[in-house]
């Protein structure tokens, strides 16, 4: 018992959740969820992250090409 005014306020909260429109800011949302803009030519630096990941392959590949070749220069 005793729980009927609860519950009521409850029920109004939640109706009030429910069928509530609009009020949402979106740009607040998003700086809150630490979303970053895009650039004014509307792009982002993914692809500079692509050729840089790109040109960091390479570089290893390179430095490591010669033990494909003779994986223990030492062994004789």
């Amino acid at each position: 018992m005793g729980r009927g005014r609860a519950k009521a306020k409850q029920t109004k909260v939640a109706r009030k959740l429910k069928y509530q429109t609009g009020g949402t800011d979106l740009s607040q949302l998003a700086e809150e969820l630490g979303a970053s803009s895009p650039t004014i030519d509307g792009t982002d630096d993914v692809g500079q992250r692509a050729d840089d990941t790109a040109r960091d392959d390479d570089d290893l590949v390179a430095r490591y090409s010669d033990y494909a070749d003779n994986p223990n220069p030492s062994a004789r």
